[in-house]
């Protein structure tokens, strides 16, 4: 069998030494809940959550770590927000054809007015013609054309239309190539997964700019302060948001991953050379441009899917598929693509592996 290489770090990246030892080692010497506790034990992971929520607060340009909220990933904190905002019949929710499917689905359930933004001919936000909304949902980087939005200023024109708009950013792929200055930019939610950059699944980042603004809406263990009679008394933020048992274990990697990803970011130049390569190859045609993120494209007379296959078989990983992002591959007038998207740990030989087998496939 070949040699797996793994070009699908969009999807999920592939955690570094450091994160897996880290977590090792809480798990076999330190492992324990938090709040629950006086022992040595549960004091060492409260003092981990309080490092780890600050070193993110600072990732982020937060102003403050109770802005932090540990949820379960990308798709939580969006369903999470959704349900804070009450979303319903009455408002009007911006989103774009960049979504993907977490991003838009929890802000449309129940019956809220959509506004489409419209995209310029780059597929960025053409932010001359924001639409009034009362909620505005902003894909910092699309998972299949993996262009870095302007956020600042799209959320400085949504709130020119509309100064009390409630903007959200998806960061689960700008994270990984950009930092994030939730401060700059101005919006009132950020959220990324953490397995995105290298930390573990099950634990996702949710920056909330007014956190005394808006109520929980998960209840249970850890977000109560007491209870006198019928009188519920909740805890500050960020505890009030994260009832029940914290992803204790895919915490304690948080910070070796975001060190890891602060000190090597994924190198671009490979993702550059797939697209010189593959330009020049008749029955492909890329999608994504140059200095993308990722290299995302098509090939005339077969499927993505069957040409994932045929790539797999030869032991490249790479995504196939719509991404759960249907509406940008209907923009674009396709129903599936092929995504190649690397680390920081791959190397020119791996995409040029990748590059040799993709041209064997099409002789």
């Amino acid at each position: 069998m070949n040699k797996i290489i793994y070009l699908d770090a969009a999807a999920t990246y592939q955690k570094s030494q450091v994160v897996v030892e880290a977590q090792v080692d809480f798990v076999k010497n330190h492992y324990a809940n938090s709040g629950r506790g006086i022992c040595a034990k549960s004091a060492w992971v409260d003092d981990m959550l309080i490092q780890t929520r600050t070193r993110i607060a600072d990732f982020m340009g937060a102003e403050n770590a109770n802005q932090i909220i540990f949820t379960s990933g990308t798709t939580g904190a969006m369903n999470m927000i959704a349900r804070m905002l009450n979303i319903n019949s009455s408002k009007i929710v911006a989103v774009s054809d960049l979504d993907h499917h977490s991003a838009r689905l929890p802000f449309i359930q129940n019956g809220a007015q959509v506004e489409i933004c419209q995209l310029n001919e780059c597929y960025d936000f053409d932010t001359d013609n924001i639409p009034f909304a009362d909620v505005m949902v902003v894909t910092a980087m699309s998972n299949v054309l993996g262009r870095a939005q302007d956020v600042a200023k799209i959320i400085t024109a949504a709130k020119q239309k509309n100064p009390n708009v409630i903007t959200v950013v998806d960061a689960a792929q700008y994270v990984v190539h950009n930092p994030i200055d939730a401060k700059k930019w101005g919006a009132d939610f950020v959220c990324w997964s953490g397995h995105k950059i290298g930390a573990d699944t099950g634990l996702g980042i949710l920056y909330m700019k007014n956190p005394n603004r808006f109520a929980p809406v998960n209840f249970g263990g850890g977000m109560v302060n007491k209870i006198v009679g019928d009188k519920i008394i909740f805890n500050n933020p960020p505890d009030v948001f994260e009832a029940g048992t914290l992803p204790l274990t895919q915490i304690s990697g948080m910070i070796d991953a975001i060190d890891e990803l602060e000190k090597h970011r994924p190198n671009l130049n490979l993702i550059k050379y797939v697209f010189d390569e593959l330009a020049n190859i008749g029955r492909v045609h890329i999608l994504t441009e140059r200095d993308s993120a990722i290299c995302s494209f098509v090939v005339d007379g077969m499927h993505a899917l069957d040409f994932g296959a045929l790539l797999g078989a030869r032991g490249v990983c790479v995504r196939v598929g719509n991404m759960c992002a249907s509406w940008v591959h209907k923009l674009l007038g396709i129903d599936a693509s092929v995504r190649i998207s690397v680390g920081a740990y791959n190397t020119m030989d791996d995409v040029k592996t990748a590059v040799q087998y993709i041209k064997d496939i099409l002789k």
